[in-house]
């Protein structure tokens, strides 16, 4: 019988699309990390079906400290959750506790040129600052980052500018494989994250790092906030313009209110502004933003234990899907 014929209304729900997407082992998001990327990262839980993975075997591929790595894992699960991100909405686990991440990328290594992987420009770049550090690894981040969103047959990937190379690399590494075997995977758009230009508070013409300390972390309390932007450039160039004075303007747009924008933009207007009250005003709106997220992210991390269950039950819900689709592989090329 069909849905016409039975006078019954159904409403039919869109199978969501299949979204994958790492969250860097290695350091704390500052605001310029959450304008750029995170905040909207945040948003596409409720559209697609989402696999979010903490990417500790990338890490893997710069110098580390193992004891700093288990902390930052479980860190920077505490620092999403607080964040908004579900574990009851969305798959969350360590890559490094699904081993099908590192078996698919074998089985791709076996079917990706080398010129492909050596014409990358992040490994050009990495090659060229850390001489002493060119590991193999590095040079297969981007088969290894195939194998993240592929084994999951992840269709769309949010990714910064930066990443939109080695996601073509993905498709390519699909594609090469679908036509050698069969059809197997999708090749995965790119969701492009909005560019946000957050400068480095002391030297504005650069984009914020943690780098000297002049990047406002996400954890930062409302006196460290203070003391950061007391110490933001405001003096003008040459044509009287001033990149520092347009930086903390526009985090006052984003993390302010409509109102004290209009108050400080009109004070900027007519030269009678105090850059020390725009300092403040924009440090305790920072501090404000983030109130909730400094309180729920310090009792996530004093509570190891719910932050290593939710990455055991994502863990196992991973593997499940994984398996499956190396069983699927596995037949396709010959493998007992």
């Amino acid at each position: 019988m069909s849905i016409s014929q039975c006078g019954i209304c159904y409403t039919l729900s869109m199978k969501k699309q299949i979204l994958v997407s790492g969250l860097r082992a290695t350091s704390e998001p500052h605001i310029g990390n959450y304008l750029g990327a995170i905040r909207q990262f945040l948003e596409k839980q409720e559209d697609f079906d989402c696999y979010f993975f903490i990417a500790d075997l990338h890490t893997l591929t710069t110098a580390f400290e193992p004891e700093e790595l288990r902390k930052n894992s479980l860190a920077v699960l505490a620092d999403y959750i607080a964040l908004g991100l579900d574990p009851k909405k969305n798959t969350i686990f360590l890559q490094s506790q699904v081993p099908q991440h590192t078996e698919l990328a074998w089985i791709f290594n076996c079917i990706t040129p080398v010129s492909e992987l050596q014409r990358m420009t992040q490994f050009k770049d990495k090659a060229s600052t850390d001489v002493k550090n060119i590991n193999a690894g590095l040079l297969n981040y981007p088969v290894l980052m195939a194998a993240d969103v592929l084994l999951y047959k992840g269709e769309v990937v949010p990714v910064g500018e930066d990443q939109v190379q080695h996601l073509e690399l993905s498709r390519i590494i699909a594609r090469k494989f679908n036509n050698a075997f069969g059809k197997t995977f999708p090749e995965p758009k790119p969701i492009l994250n909005k560019t946000a230009r957050v400068m480095s508070l002391t030297e504005p013409t650069k984009k914020m790092s943690k780098t000297g300390g002049a990047a406002i972390l996400l954890s930062d309390s409302p006196e460290e906030i203070k003391k950061k932007l007391r110490k933001a450039v405001t003096a003008t160039d040459a044509t009287g313009k001033s990149e520092g004075v347009d930086n903390l303007m526009y985090l006052l747009k984003e993390f302010g209110n409509q109102e004290q924008y209009d108050f400080f933009q009109s004070q900027l207007k007519d030269n009678t502004i105090q850059f020390s009250h725009l300092k403040d005003a924009l440090a305790e709106a920072i501090s404000e933003h983030f109130k909730e997220f400094r309180e729920k992210r310090k009792k996530l991390l004093e509570d190891p234990e719910y932050l290593a269950e939710v990455l055991a039950t994502g863990a196992k819900k991973a593997q499940a899907v994984a398996n499956k689709t190396m069983e699927e592989i596995k037949g396709k090329i010959g493998l007992l």
